[in-house]
């Protein structure tokens, strides 16, 4: 195998040219095997593998610079740095990342996981060279999504004073994560057709290929020169009138070609872009039918495409996706925003159904959101469907634009909490935090899938904004019986208890549950309460479990600095003081504040201590620290430790 023969950076360039394509194919073999086992990122990586291969032909590693937007399509040239013994481990807890990571190695020069900073962060590397004296090479790989985003244009219009070589590789592949919308869209269209530039381009290579002798020479002479007519004709408008060099369109599998255009990108005093045109899921026939399907996919059947283990429940996003539908046919006034993410949010029937009020940005979420709020104030009811961890990226606009004015936009927030597989950038554990600093804001998590259709439909008819967070996978099916009419900041006791009181939010209500029931075998009396609402708190339900329980313990799957359990707990501190200073304890089970690797979420929930496991074990560590002064102390003190106490509650040896 010629991709044996890659064990670290630049050995591709070792490899003769007869073998460049046998390599290609090679590492999409490798690719499909190894996704189609482990999942992951496939129709990108299958798309980038010839204009990846170029890259590490032309440029040297690790001392030039290689930045990946979004960074999902990077697997290919983790292969051609060293990584291919560790993909078996890929996404794995404690393996490859499934993004560029600085410390996994030093060829991947800037860690990324959202869409539209690669310019930013390369434009930074290009003036820094020139500060520190350095000759290196930077290169930013974006693709036509991403540059849907603002950020993208920002970088953009600072580039274009830059006096120093710096090249932007445009990764054309006419498909984001969800089909690209807008201007840039339509550009980027014309660019790749260019009907008058065929027509002519047609027209004179016919003419002259009737000269006898010279007809051809002259075409060919034509086609290897830089002022060629395609030059002349489609000079990449949108980049040149913003003081930005633009070469292409390129084959972005005719790896001989991109080498060509590199050599002449080098050249340039200045930012210059390099359009590739690529095809994304390239040779891989269902990836290339279906490459939004095929952007992130599950263990899949090689020969068929299809999920090796298709799912049998419905997952949380499958619920949203049918209550928005009969939203979407109960009222006229109900609109569905996405950032390029319908399939991913569960639109895609909301827009088959309703074209007209559902509405994809691009890979804009701050946009989305103002453009929410402008809906929300002309009358309609806006419900803007996004990811936690890129919700991040609208903060100020859903604080200024939407929640300043009191606004009711709805923010349904699929993928909070754990995701699993994607990583730090990726894990959707800071919403409660940054969206319960917000005045007029209210935040919702429902515990199961009924509660998640009610929630929806509360927040809809909410006069001001309103956020429902639920978690990635199979929706919870349990507690069919606890369907107590949502109630604005109220929340509902699901088991009633004496000793230890449970107070969970969203999908750690199902972790209450067994917290309950391994406590109860040990003859502990634990009440669970679900409680809806992270903000504003159920102060009633807070009061009550206070006066009637020795342990309020607050469970949450979100990161402890400025979430649930900080509010539950400083509210008790200011308002309940009598029952703390007659020995309340609380006890907070939240994600400790870091940033979650990648890995399976069950081993990823155990080694934060968010588990029932665990959650048991911190129960009886709390009380093992507590003396207890009465017998009955004693007692429950025995029965929590799981221990043989000494006289007196002192714990034995």
């Amino acid at each position: 195998m010629v991709l044996e023969k890659i064990e670290q950076p630049n050995d591709i360039k070792k490899l003769a040219d007869s073998e460049l394509p046998v390599l290609a194919g090679e590492i999409r073999d490798f690719l499909i095997s190894k996704i189609s086992q482990n999942g992951g990122h496939l129709a990108s990586n299958l798309g980038v593998v010839e204009l990846t291969m170029a890259m590490h032909l032309y440029f040297q590693l690790p001392e030039d610079k290689i930045i990946w937007d979004v960074g999902h399509q990077s697997y290919t040239h983790k292969l051609l740095t060293g990584r291919r013994q560790g993909f078996d481990s890929l996404r794995k807890y404690g393996g490859v990342s499934g993004f560029p990571k600085p410390k996994e190695s030093g060829c991947d020069s800037f860690g990324t996981g959202h869409s539209s900073t690669s310019i930013s962060a390369g434009l930074g590397y290009a003036e820094a060279r020139e500060i520190t004296g350095g000759s290196y090479q930077v290169v930013s790989v974006i693709g036509d999504g991403a540059l849907t985003g603002g950020m993208a244009y920002e970088a953009l219009n600072n580039a274009s004073r830059l006096k120093t070589n710096f090249i932007i590789v445009l990764n054309d592949n006419n498909m984001s994560i969800s089909e690209n919308v807008g201007g840039l869209s339509r550009h980027l269209g014309n660019l790749r057709t260019a009907n008058a530039y065929q027509g002519l381009k047609n027209g004179v290579t016919n003419s002259l290929n009737k000269i006898p002798f010279y007809g051809e020479r002259m075409v060919e002479q034509i086609r290897k020169t830089k002022s060629s007519i395609k030059q002349l004709l489609i000079p990449g408008m949108l980049f040149e009138n913003m003081g930005i060099t633009y070469l292409g369109p390129v084959d972005g599998h005719d790896i001989h070609g991109m080498l060509r255009v590199f050599r002449e990108a080098s050249k340039v005093k200045g930012a210059v872009v390099v359009h590739v045109i690529t095809k994304k899921g390239k040779g891989y026939l269902p990836a290339e039918r279906h490459p939004a399907r095929f952007h992130g996919t599950e263990p899949f059947d090689i020969e068929t495409g299809l999920a090796s283990k298709p799912r049998k429940k419905a997952n949380y996003t499958d619920v949203f996706s049918t209550v928005m539908r009969k939203l979407g046919e109960r009222d006229s006034r109900v609109a569905a925003i996405t950032a390029a993410m319908s399939d991913g949010t569960g639109l895609k029937r909301f827009h088959n159904m309703f074209p007209e009020r559902f509405f994809d940005v691009g890979i804009a979420e701050g946009h989305a959101v103002t453009f929410a709020a402008g809906l929300a104030a002309a009358g309609l009811k806006p419900i803007v469907a996004v990811y936690s961890s890129f919700l991040q990226r609208a903060y100020d606009q859903i604080l200024h634009d939407v929640c300043i004015q009191d606004l009711p936009v709805v923010f349904a927030i699929d993928r909070a909490g754990l995701v699993g597989s994607d990583g730090e950038t990726h894990q959707g554990i800071f919403d409660l935090s940054y969206l319960s600093t917000i005045p007029n804001m209210a935040v919702m998590a429902p515990k199961n899938k009924w509660e998640l259709s009610d929630m929806v439909k509360f927040a809809v008819e909410f006069p001001h904004p309103i956020a429902i967070r639920y978690p990635r996978g199979e929706a919870y099916d349990g507690l069919r019986e606890a369907r107590a009419k949502i109630a604005y900041g109220k929340g509902e006791v699901i088991r009633e208890g004496s000793q230890i009181a449970l107070l969970a939010i969203g999908s750690m209500v199902k972790t209450a549950l067994e917290v309950e029931g391994k406590l109860k075998e040990e003859g502990i009396s634990c009440t669970v309460a679900n409680a809806r609402f992270a903000k504003p708190l159920d102060e009633g339900l807070l009061d009550q479990l206070a006066r009637s329980h020795s342990l309020l313990v607050t469970m949450e799957e979100n990161v402890a600095s400025g979430g649930f359990g900080e509010h539950v707990a400083g509210y008790l501190n200011r308002e309940r003081k009598k029952e703390l200073d007659k020995g309340l304890e609380v006890l907070n089970i939240a994600i400790p504040d870091t940033y979650v690797e990648h890995g399976n979420v069950d081993i990823l929930r155990k080694e934060l201590g968010i588990d029932s496991g665990s959650v048991v074990a911190k129960i009886r560590e709390a009380y093992a620290t507590k003396r207890q002064g009465s017998q009955a102390g004693c007692a429950f003190y025995k029965a929590v430790s799981g221990s043989q106490a000494a006289e007196g509650g002192e714990p034995a040896e």
